[in-house]
């Protein structure tokens, strides 16, 4: 445990690797509970260290000791091993998260699963879907996703296109569209594609020819190859 200070919870799994996965939790099942950790086996494959970051609160990335509570988390692995890279990654409110925190520790890249662009609902009004967590944000430091230099965007187009076109087409970004998929599905479906763990080698590779043969292995379709197909 790195960190257990309501509504925040870091907790570490150690490895060999010096590539460090942190990975983000969504916003779980039971509103009575702790979010669950996420990504488990992903995140440790191949020996990798792991940092797991649950929010009691739902509170996409604006808990006040969100920044304070990663930093000293990173701080306390850095004096533990050699920690040569850095990859967040989370699903839906997770993803969010994966996002504002590869920012905040300059990662080299986030992976964001069906993450929102926004729950606020002055960026987004005509979003419900998380609205009663998302009204009990007091103040949103982070009103829209962040984006960093690296990160790699996955969306199911069911019923997250509005979420998924928000994000701006930016170089550095690697945007994934998954029709056929939506919300719920995307995450499950990845996972039992079993391309994750190769996913996160591509992404810290930077190798972006690997990822879009490994996201194209599970229907996923670069977003700039459906320009001429999507809604302006």
């Amino acid at each position: 445990m790195l960190w257990d200070r309501a509504p925040l919870w870091l907790g570490h799994l150690p490895g060999a690797g010096q590539d460090l996965v942190i990975a983000f939790s969504s916003i779980g099942h039971d509103p009575a509970r702790l979010p669950a950790p996420e990504f488990r086996a992903t995140a440790t494959a191949g020996g990798r260290p792991a940092l797991f970051v649950a929010d009691a609160s739902r509170s996409w990335a604006n808990a006040p000791d969100f920044v304070p509570a990663l930093h000293h988390a990173v701080t306390v692995l850095r004096a533990r091993q050699p920690i040569a890279r850095i990859v967040t990654l989370g699903l839906s409110m997770g993803g969010f998260c994966a996002l504002a925190a590869a920012e905040v520790l300059a990662a080299d890249c986030a992976i964001a699963i069906s993450p929102q662009f926004s729950v606020d609902p002055a960026r987004m009004p005509d979003e419900t879907r998380w609205a009663e967590w998302a009204g009990r944000i007091a103040r949103f430091t982070y009103p829209q996703a962040p984006l960093p230099a690296r990160a790699v965007l996955c969306h199911g187009m069911e019923d997250d296109a509005a979420q998924a076109l928000a994000f701006p087409a930016r170089t550095g970004i690697d945007h994934f569209l998954f029709p056929g998929q939506s919300h719920s599905t995307l995450g499950p479906h990845l996972r039992q594609s079993g391309i994750l763990p190769g996913v996160i080698e591509a992404a810290l590779a930077g190798d972006r020819r690997r990822l879009g043969r490994i996201m194209s292995s599970a229907r996923g379709v670069a977003r700039r190859r459906l320009a001429d197909q999507l809604p302006r």
